[in-house]
């Protein structure tokens, strides 16, 4: 089968004849991938910022945003079966330690997690897990819906992490309206009566949250923290949900934020440098976001097969894997790119 390869850091992956995966254990699945999703994380593996936490050995198949049809399952397998169309939760788990007991899925003592730290699904096959397999209506495309694996529920935890603080009346900033924040700003209009406004540097980015729903755009241009407080009558909002967190992007956010207010971390890639004088005095919350959990996704299938949310996407063949990772780099993709096997 086609795969997308990382064999050295810093050197771009190539597209390559590897084996297929089989079932082997009595949890397994193989995955026909129909949609795999392309991601700033798997710019940033290539760029090495994984390395560590990984572990990962190189050469391996990059892609954590799956779905596709179920090929092949292990003996114990009752949930799915062969020809079910699945979206697949990104960390296959144990379903046995702590974590997974109390549903938090993300920190699992024993987890995977494929495209990161073993073969992942840019590719014609995947292997997984029951644990990870969420089936779909039939009718439903995988390449219209792989992204949700992983964009779509790392931004709608951060959301479903935020309502109790969203009640009416109060502001939510979205700093970032791109590939996570387009359904940030969805996920909002479905889960709470706030306010929305939108941050984005991209005047095309902002007239896309303004056909989903958002109530204000404001053109990160230098001044919009500024005009952010006008707009809260200079006491900031009582949510920010910061899906760049990078290039100071991650600074503006706390800006943003009200006194007792919490800035959500879903972005990474810079460093949050805040005097802890301030962080005291005004008791704001600064809040990390790990993907999201496997009931958080079924809740988002939900919305999405319902319309509620729905996923901008830009496809391409599984052949031109480095277009769409150069496209993405380069600010060229609204929404989302998926590859297509």
């Amino acid at each position: 089968m086609k795969a997308v390869r990382l064999h050295e850091y810093h050197r771009q992956p190539t597209v390559e004849e590897v084996p297929e995966p089989s079932a082997k254990e009595p949890f397994d699945v193989v995955v026909k991938i129909g949609g795999a999703g392309v991601c700033r994380t798997d710019l940033h593996i290539i760029e090495q910022q994984w390395a560590e936490k990984s572990g990962v050995t190189l050469p391996y198949t990059i892609g954590h945003e799956n779905a596709g049809w179920v090929h092949e399952v292990g003996s114990a397998v009752s949930n799915v079966e062969p020809g079910d169309t699945v979206i697949l939760h990104p960390t296959p788990t144990c379903g046995l330690c702590h974590a997974c007991r109390a549903g938090d899925d993300m920190h699992c003592t024993n987890n995977a997690f494929p495209g990161i730290d073993c073969d992942g699904g840019m590719a014609e096959y995947l292997l997984t897990s029951a644990r990870a397999c969420i089936k779909l209506d039939p009718a439903t495309q995988p390449a219209d819906v792989a992204a949700l694996a992983d964009a779509g529920i790392t931004a709608y935890h951060a959301v479903r992490k935020a309502v109790p603080l969203l009640y009416p009346g109060t502001v939510c900033v979205v700093n970032g309206a791109g590939g996570l924040g387009h359904i940030g700003i969805q996920s909002l209009r479905a889960l709470t009566a706030t306010k929305v406004v939108v941050v984005d540097r991209n005047a095309e980015a902002l007239k896309l949250a303004e056909q989903l729903g958002a109530d204000e755009t404001v053109l990160a241009d230098g001044k919009h923290v500024e005009a952010v407080l006008d707009l809260t009558g200079g006491n900031g909002a009582e949510v920010v949900l910061d899906f760049v967190a990078e290039q100071g992007a991650q600074q503006d956010a706390f800006a943003m934020t009200r006194r007792g207010g919490s800035h959500f971390v879903i972005g990474y890639g810079g460093n949050i440098d805040i005097p802890t004088i301030d962080i005291i005095s005004t008791e704001r919350n600064v809040v990390g976001n790990l993907v999201g959990t496997y009931n958080d996704l079924v809740e988002l299938m939900v919305l999405a097969e319902s319309g509620r949310v729905t996923l901008h996407t830009r496809k391409y063949p599984l052949d031109a894997a480095l277009d769409a990772l150069a496209d993405l780099d380069a600010g060229r993709v609204r929404g989302r790119a998926i590859l297509t096997p």
